[in-house]
């Protein structure tokens, strides 16, 4: 066999040997979801968005830079939460930020580390507030994350508060003499 033909050879089976598993794991992600993970996956996406339509998530903010101690005030309503399509999510909040009080609705993608939500947004506009990047994990009622504004950013983190629902106010009772 002359040189030319074994350094084809070689490369050939190098090629297979390289390649055989990445065209393997890319004809796994063509199979079809099974029913039960399908079912499992539907489940907890409703869950989700049960777990945080009339949620409020209050808590604080840094900014990198600022004397450590330094904490702001943040509150965020989610009134209601919806899937999209793929990772995307319809979030219709009303959100407290640098003065303003503003209801919006906002695109965003969810990303699933198991079963636990991470929000990203990456250089989204916000009208009326600006452009942010944000990654915020939601677990156990808790959340905490990252966030950037322009040349800004910082660290967040609060809790998950479910909103009362505004019904009929009760009429005050006197006071028995």
């Amino acid at each position: 066999m002359s040189t030319r033909r074994l350094l084809l050879t070689l490369v050939l089976l190098a090629g297979c040997f390289t390649l055989g598993p990445v065209l393997a794991a890319a004809e796994d992600e063509k199979k079809p979801v099974t029913s039960k993970a399908a079912a499992a996956e539907k489940e907890k996406f409703a869950r989700f968005q049960k777990e945080m339509t009339g949620t409020k998530l209050v808590g604080q903010f840094t900014v990198v830079g600022q004397p450590q101690g330094a904490l702001a005030k943040e509150e965020y309503t989610i009134r209601s939460i919806s899937k999209l399509q793929g990772d995307y999510w319809l979030l219709t909040a009303r959100i407290k930020y640098g003065g303003r009080d503003l209801t919006l609705p906002v695109p965003l993608k969810i990303v699933w580390a198991g079963d636990t939500p991470v929000i990203t947004l990456t250089k989204a506009a916000i009208p009326g507030l600006g452009t942010f990047s944000c990654r915020v994990v939601i677990y156990n009622k808790k959340y905490a994350g990252t966030w950037t504004h322009g040349e800004v950013g910082g660290h967040l983190f609060g809790t998950l508060e479910k909103v009362k629902a505004d019904g009929p106010k009760k009429p005050e009772k006197s006071p028995d003499k």
